[in-house]
């Protein structure tokens, strides 16, 4: 178990804190009143889905002997539109490796970044699809 601190610190921030000493401010988006001074709720979402399908990749490319360090990627979040109630509809991320990651690793390292823990976590409604490029 881990719990993160968060602490209201007015004008629609927040101040979250990681018992092992990491701090992140996050701000509502400019559309419902923030000013996008940091990242919002949804962003972190959307930065944890990216960053854990990197971050679970490169461990099970370490396991095999493959260094992975460099791999990026991208994510869009996309809210509903009213009248719907707000929440995120799609979170679309592009992986991108270098072209010289063996065609027998292609597949295994795909499925393994579509099982990370937060794509399994994102509820069934939620839009996430990964699209893998290798340049």
């Amino acid at each position: 178990m881990l719990t993160i601190a968060v602490r209201y610190a007015g004008n629609k921030k927040c101040d979250l804190s990681h018992p092992e000493g990491a701090a992140i401010r996050t701000d509502a988006p400019k559309d419902i009143g923030g000013d996008a001074s940091g990242f919002s709720p949804t962003d972190l979402v959307a930065a944890g889905l990216a960053s854990c399908v990197l971050t679970t990749m490169a461990m099970f490319a370490e396991r095999h002997g493959l260094d992975l360090t460099g791999i990026s990627a991208t994510v869009e979040k996309h809210m509903t539109q009213p009248p719907a109630p707000r929440r995120i509809a799609r979170l679309p991320v592009v992986v991108t490796l270098p072209a010289s990651v063996p065609a027998e690793m292609r597949e295994r390292l795909e499925r393994v970044g579509y099982a990370c823990p937060v794509h399994a976590s994102l509820h069934p409604e939620v839009d996430s699809p990964i699209e893998y490029r290798y340049v």
